[in-house]
């Protein structure tokens, strides 16, 4: 009897399960020594993708708005201009290939599988229970010593995505927050938000273990814009809550004390005494500046960074990042991107490529933002619009020190598809709202 009565919730949640199970994937461990190319959750993606394909050929409908198809769709036009202006067939095609996932197709796919908001919190629920085991992992790495190499001590907490993407799991731990966060400003049951907020203070460790000063701004500024647009009272009491935990953490039990505080430093100390990472990233950025001053219009090609970069780098670029620990032998990582979005597609794609891009961006966070309007003003689906616009919030933020790259990659392809629901479906017309519970 009790299988007979779950059958109809697993039918009506049947189309968004597939993500769902994207976002698992992620729980498994990636290769110690791999490469960073596809995993198991880009396949499925690829999987997902074409799922929608069949869905929309079956059913014989326009799938998308015309607002949605013009946004989701703004990307297509610099990436071609871009293909067509690399060095190589293949490597057009590969970064092409590439750029589409995250920003086009698997946002697309999110968007027609994700029937309501019920579909959106399993999503947002899905984030957070990745968060948690990767950031359960990473605690463990932390204490036991077999975590990444941090100032000569095997410490960093970097979960199953290995020394090779020490963001992959600052990444996931903080969309689990920001997710657990707005789940716990909504309207919900009390419950509910109780589960949530208990969430996102568990994953506060974590993220600080994690040694991300790039996470770490990122979070800082959504979270307080989340709390800013939940209500200014709201804000007060739930920041004050989170500096007496920060302080019990960080203070009462001195967990990694001493390296929080000289990280935390280091961030003011960008422009007077930087360190190595901080004089490669601004090396990068200068090269990267420099690439587009000579294409300004469409840029070098794509996957032309890499090539181009000696070319247009300082003496002062390392040769590379050392990386070992968490199961992986030491060896030097290459410097292949500059560590920011915006200058990675100015470099390759131009003035073109970025304005197409952050062009769509913008779009989605002025529709997301009119969306939550309408919820606080209505009622329902405001921990959806919370959750959606703080995600956007975070990566817009998180673009300005890290780009696209890594198995953690789907998982921005991902939360852009969730964005995308929010902004052109779920909290665009208030007459839809019974429909969208």
């Amino acid at each position: 009897m009790s299988l007979a009565l779950n059958l109809p919730r697993v039918r009506a949640l049947s189309p968004v399960l597939p993500v769902v199970a994207v976002v698992a994937l992620l729980a498994l461990p990636v290769a110690p020594d791999g490469e960073g190319g596809a995993g198991p959750a880009d396949a499925l993606s690829a999987l997902v993708v074409l799922y929608c394909v069949v869905r929309v050929l079956r059913d014989r409908r326009r799938p998308l708005s015309r607002t949605a198809a013009v946004v989701l769709g703004l990307p297509v036009a610099g990436l071609a201009l871009a293909a067509a202006g690399a060095s190589s067939a293949t490597a057009g095609l590969t970064g092409m290939g590439r750029y589409l996932q995250v920003f086009v197709l698997v946002p697309a796919a999110v968007v027609l599988l994700v029937r309501g908001r019920s579909d959106f919190r399993l999503l947002a629920w899905a984030f957070v229970g990745l968060a948690l085991c990767q950031g359960a992992i990473g605690v463990d790495q932390f204490l036991t010593g077999t975590g990444a190499s941090y100032q000569g001590e095997d410490i960093r907490a970097v979960g199953t995505f290995g020394p090779t993407d020490v963001m992959g799991m600052a990444t996931v731990v903080s969309f689990g927050l920001v997710c657990a966060l707005g789940l716990a400003l909504g309207r919900a049951p009390v419950r509910r938000r109780a589960v949530a907020a208990g969430c996102a203070l568990a994953l506060l460790l974590p993220l600080a273990l994690s040694f991300s000063r790039g996470a770490w701004i990122a979070t800082a500024v959504t979270c307080l814009a989340q709390l800013l647009l939940a209500g200014v009272r709201r804000a007060l009491t739930v920041g004050a809550v989170l500096i007496a935990v920060s302080v019990v953490l960080v203070g009462g039990f001195g967990v990694g004390s001493a390296m929080l505080q000289e990280r935390i430093d280091s961030i003011t100390r960008v422009t007077d005494a930087p360190d190595q990472s901080v004089t490669d990233r601004y090396t990068m950025w200068a090269a990267a500046v420099d690439m587009w001053r000579e294409r300004p219009l469409t840029g070098v090609g794509l996957k032309g960074f890499p090539e181009q970069r000696d070319a247009h780098a300082s003496l002062a670029l390392s040769s590379g990042s050392d990386t070992e620990g968490a199961g992986a032998a030491f060896r030097k990582q290459p410097l292949l991107s500059p560590h920011n979005m915006y200058l990675l597609v100015l470099a390759e794609q131009g003035l073109i490529g970025l304005l197409a891009l952050a062009g769509g961006w913008l779009a989605l966070l002025v529709c997301a933002l009119r969306g939550l309007v309408r919820a606080r003003r209505s009622g329902p689906g405001l921990d959806c619009a919370l959750v959606a616009c703080g995600l956007l919030v975070w990566q817009l933020t998180d673009f300005f020190y890290a780009d696209i790259g890594g198995p953690s990659t789907v998982l921005t392809a991902v939360c852009f598809g969730v964005v995308a629901w929010w902004a052109l479906v779920g909290g665009r017309f208030e007459e839809a709202s019974a429909r969208c519970r």
